[in-house]
């Protein structure tokens, strides 16, 4: 792991698991100045009460995060969805405020997640389960399904699953078991060298996700790759290119997987 990576780890760690952010303290120090430059030149024109809550980190921002892998693929998978028209969509484990909310916005959606949710969300019809296990009178149930940046998180209890180092096979093969012949099923999984990030996710080789696919009678059809910054492409299924993002450190692979006909 190059020195760079190591410290973007660190930052990560201390900013968002123990809430100590030395980056953002010291944007919000320099940016002192110009909030009291701003509050005096509007009291100067403004005679009414005034309260102070300070925002210091906007003026640094773009209006959107559209840089982020989990934008694109939102919108990516939510417009393929809206373009397929299909009878029952069924989602496992995706965002519900990001990629479930898009798909609600247009349609009916069912969802199942590990987590409970309590909020009653027009267009969702929520049920809670662990997909490590299979999910009783719920075969063939739908023609399409998504998973948007989750099986890499099965088994390792991250979100109160079981710890099981083969979670993402079982939850792989209860997830293609909903899934109706003909149907299509999206998955969206970290991509690179192959490994484990205790507890926080697995990265996968590709190639790893699409032999786990064929076991399963899915075929894949379209794969696209979000990289770091969110330059995004569509790759050829051809094994030196497979190779080639295998060896990456870090991408987001969006799979598209059609389930065969049985005979």
């Amino acid at each position: 792991m190059s020195m760079r990576n190591m410290f973007a780890r660190l930052y990560w760690l201390l900013s968002d698991q123990f809430g100590i952010d030395f980056r953002k303290m010291l944007r919000s120090l320099c940016s002192l100045p110009r909030y009291v430059r701003d509050l005096n030149r509007f009291r100067s024109g403004y005679a009414g009460r005034i309260e102070l809550l300070p925002c210091l980190h906007d003026w640094h921002q773009e209006g959107a995060a559209t840089k982020m892998e989990y934008f694109w693929q939102d919108l990516l998978v939510a417009r393929r969805i809206s373009r397929a028209k299909p009878a029952k969509h069924v989602d496992v484990g995706s965002l519900v405020d990001g990629f479930v909310a898009h798909v609600a916005s247009f349609r009916e959606i069912e969802v199942f997640d590990v987590r409970p949710i309590s909020t009653q969300i027009p267009g969702v019809t929520f049920r809670q389960a662990d997909l490590m296990q299979p999910v009783p009178g719920m075969t063939d149930c739908c023609d399409s399904l998504s998973c948007l940046h989750a099986l890499e998180h099965f088994g390792l209890g991250r979100y109160g699953d079981p710890i099981d180092p083969r979670g993402f096979e079982r939850g792989f093969a209860n997830m293609a078991a909903l899934l109706k012949s003909d149907g299509v099923f999206y998955l969206s999984v970290p991509v690179g060298i192959d490994r484990v990030v205790f507890n926080a996710h697995r990265v996968f080789d590709p190639r790893t996700i699409i032999k786990l696919a064929q076991q399963h009678g899915l075929k894949l059809s379209v794969l696209t790759v979000i990289h770091p910054g969110g330059r995004t492409e569509t790759v050829a299924l051809d094994a030196a290119l497979l190779s080639g993002l295998a060896s990456q450190r870090y991408a987001l692979g969006i799979f598209e997987f059609q389930k065969r006909q049985e005979l």
